[in-house]
């Protein structure tokens, strides 16, 4: 009813007047209408655009498409188990800001932030044709220390925004993996060889459906494709992967 839109918008002005709307990263006053970060936090981002890999998402040269198609090199030589990947932006300084604030400090509604600029660069992949969103799980030991997996987060206001259905806890790590930042690509795959399975009650569920993984962060993608191994073994007829940012490997 109309004057029930104009009673929620008056009680927004008047939230917004009481208690002005900030940047959730840094933490300054922004306009109302200004989204969810500050114009220097925003030009701190790098986010990605054409051309880019179609399975990974890292950023390729126009002289690169021409030789050798939607891939970059190295899916090419290596493809991954999944079929597309995207990302909204380059892991670099503001997007490392965002995310670790997410992860490891407590900041969980940059999840809704961050799903806003996901659900633009996986527009293609959040269709809806009984797709289903899929976060990648965390083990136990670390949910009960962080109290949250940030990925889940992001996905549950994907699904929202988006009108698709989500799966929280369809994935399971079945054990604690050392950390993998500064392992090689090689020493990430072996940590994460048989770490995921699909748990028992989701898999009549998923068979024959399409997924969609989402994550915080795309690095060598040992954890997204064992992901994406662990869902294909189930019968799921494809599996993409959407992140919020990628690393790019030196």
């Amino acid at each position: 009813m109309d004057w029930l839109n104009k009673g929620k918008q008056l009680g927004r002005n008047v939230l917004d007047w009481l208690v002005p709307p900030s940047c959730v990263s840094c933490g300054t006053e922004i306009a109302a209408s200004g989204g969810v970060l500050c114009g220097d936090c925003f030009a701190g981002l790098r986010f990605i655009h054409a051309p880019f890999c179609d399975a990974c998402a890292i950023p390729i040269t126009q002289e690169e498409m021409a030789e050798r198609g939607a891939l970059c090199a190295e899916c090419e030589i290596r493809p991954p188990a999944w079929h597309r990947g995207r990302a909204a932006f380059l892991y670099e300084r503001q997007a490392r800001t965002l995310l670790m604030g997410l992860k490891y400090g407590g900041r969980t509604e940059r999840a809704a932030a961050l799903a806003s600029f996901m659900s633009q660069a996986g527009d293609d992949l959040l269709v809806s044709d009984g797709r289903v969103l899929i976060p990648v799980p965390v083990h136990r030991g670390r949910l009960w220390q962080r109290g949250y997996n940030q990925a889940a987060l992001i996905a549950n206001h994907l699904a929202r925004r988006r009108g698709l259905t989500c799966y929280p806890d369809a994935l399971h790590r079945q054990f604690r993996t050392a950390a993998l930042a500064g392992r090689s690509r090689h020493g990430r795959y072996q940590q994460m060889a048989g770490a995921i399975t699909v748990r028992p009650r989701y898999r009549d569920l998923l068979r024959g459906r399409s997924v969609v993984v989402v994550d915080d962060i795309l690095t060598t993608g040992a954890t997204a494709e064992a992901c994406a191994k662990a869902l294909l073994e189930h019968e799921c007829i494809s599996v993409d992967i959407l992140v919020a940012a990628r690393v790019t490997l030196t």
